[in-house]
């Protein structure tokens, strides 16, 4: 019951929260003048009623009143400093009209421009936060219908599925596929019938979204879909198929009246963030690094580095530096050791490394369960062969059998010291197609933010040592 009255009342909850946050704006102009002791006029009185007037067409006009299920705070975030940017710009216009700005207090002013924006997003944190909390308890839900039971709908169903703050309840699938008689389940959520019959559905049931997951190459029958159901009552969205080329991660942009798809991901920030991270970390880490150097040959008299041949972008190869942490000569011994134990070699086949390889040196196990072996790793940043960020370092064979049809992604970019493998399971994900999904996923979503988060995470996962081995 409950459900339905926040279902009822939500444009009602849209319109207060509007008029909510219009009369904050003049609330805190006035609290701010009182605080600051400065005089009250008649300037000041106008300007309320500017302000309200301002804000109501200014937040109204950008959207800020949508729905923002599924949307990340960020977003919202944006979305507010825009309008508040048009009421600032407003503002100026009006003081330069009437040449008034000195009989406004110049302190005031800038307190109330700072402040304003980011007490109101609090204001709508607080909301969110507690409509996600009745949407994780089954109130406050929305119904949805998929158009496409192929590998896009599904695609959409987990990521609607990750996000139960969202609240929203995929009620099933609609795909001409289905056979007669032979009533079909997708993904546990049933196909309700052809794509036809999508109308004749939203008319006897209650339903507030319809998700249209078909190839780009049904475009009749996602044109009869937007014919034929946008009167209905639904909110009616198009999920683009740009996952079968392995590029989603594209920007709209216009050139002239059209609007292109920019498939070219912006990583000019990339390596500048690269080289001052590097720096930064291997002017830190040093005295660590020079106390590691000198344990380890002291140990056994042998080389303190180890390098590997990797694949670096383009496929090229480079020499990737450790930390040497097994015995010298292990290499040698790797045939002679796979030879002597079957279940050795069925482990390395599959993780093309071994938990409790017995060439580990003692330090070497220390400096695997800290990750303290990568610390070189900075040196290739430096070098240019890898990123501080990105898909793990592979060897060859492990491109050509594993990667295949994303081999070409995979070669897009530079491999990292850290990435999404290693703030996840790290060395615990058994199956490797897992590894390879984490990969594909990091570079097709490749951000600064992506980036600054999968560093945090991975200071984390180092002081727990948790699955580095």
């Amino acid at each position: 019951m409950l459900s339905t009255t926040l279902r009822e009342q939500s444009p009602l909850f849209a319109r207060l929260l509007h008029l909510c946050d219009c009369l904050f704006a003049v609330g805190l102009l006035a609290s701010l003048v009182f605080w600051y002791q400065v005089p009250w006029s008649v300037y000041y009185s106008r300007l309320c009623w500017i302000i309200f007037f301002a804000c109501f067409i200014s937040f109204q006009s950008f959207q800020l009143y949508r729905s923002w299920r599924g949307w990340s705070f960020f977003s919202e975030f944006v979305c507010l400093l825009k309008a508040w940017s048009a009421v600032i710009g407003l503002l100026l216009f009006y003081f330069f009209l009437f040449k008034i700005s000195d009989a406004y207090s110049r302190v005031v002013f800038m307190a109330w421009i700072s402040l304003t924006p980011i007490l109101i997003f609090i204001l709508h944190l607080l909301v969110r936060k507690t409509l996600r909390r009745f949407r994780k308890n089954g109130r406050n839900r929305r119904h949805a219908v998929v158009a496409g039971a192929g590998d896009l709908g599904q695609q959409l169903l987990r990521e609607v599925e990750s996000l139960p703050w969202a609240g929203i309840d995929v009620v099933g699938f609609f795909d001409d596929k289905l056979e007669e008689g032979h009533p079909l389940t997708v993904a546990g959520r049933p196909v309700l019938g052809r794509i036809p019959d999508i109308a004749d559905y939203l008319r006897t049931n209650d339903i507030d979204y319809v998700y249209i997951a078909l190839p780009m190459r049904a475009e009749k029958k996602i044109f009869s879909i937007l014919r034929e159901c946008r009167s209905l009552g639904a909110r009616v969205y198009l999920i683009p198929d740009l996952y079968v080329f392995g590029l989603h991660h594209a920007e709209i942009q216009s050139l002239g009246k059209l609007l292109i798809l920019n498939f070219n991901p912006h990583s000019d920030w990339k390596r500048g963030f690269d080289v001052v991270f590097s720096l930064l970390a291997l002017l830190c880490a040093s005295p660590i690094m020079l106390i590691i150097a000198l344990v380890i040959k002291l140990s056994d008299g042998g080389p303190v580095f180890y390098a590997h041949e990797r694949v670096a972008s383009r496929g090229r190869r480079f020499k990737c530096l450790k930390f040497r942490t097994m015995r010298v000569g292990a290499d040698q011994e790797l045939a002679a050791l796979l030879a002597r134990d079957p279940a050795l070699r069925d482990e390395w086949e599959q993780h093309f490394k071994l938990k409790n390889d017995p060439r580990i040196t003692p330090i070497g196990r220390f400096l695997r369960r800290a990750s303290l072996d990568e610390l070189p790793q900075f040196i290739n940043v430096l070098r240019g062969d890898m990123s501080v960020v990105g898909a793990r370092p592979i060897v060859g064979r492990e491109l050509r059998e594993y990667y295949k049809n994303s081999a070409g992604l995979y070669c897009s970019m530079k491999p990292g010291i850290t990435g999404p493998w290693q703030v996840g399971k790290r060395s615990d994900i058994d199956d490797y197609h897992e590894r390879v999904r984490l990969d594909d996923w990091y570079i097709l979503n490749s951000s600064m933010w992506t980036d600054m988060k999968i560093i945090l995470k991975t200071a984390i996962m180092m002081f727990k040592g948790k699955g580095a081995y």
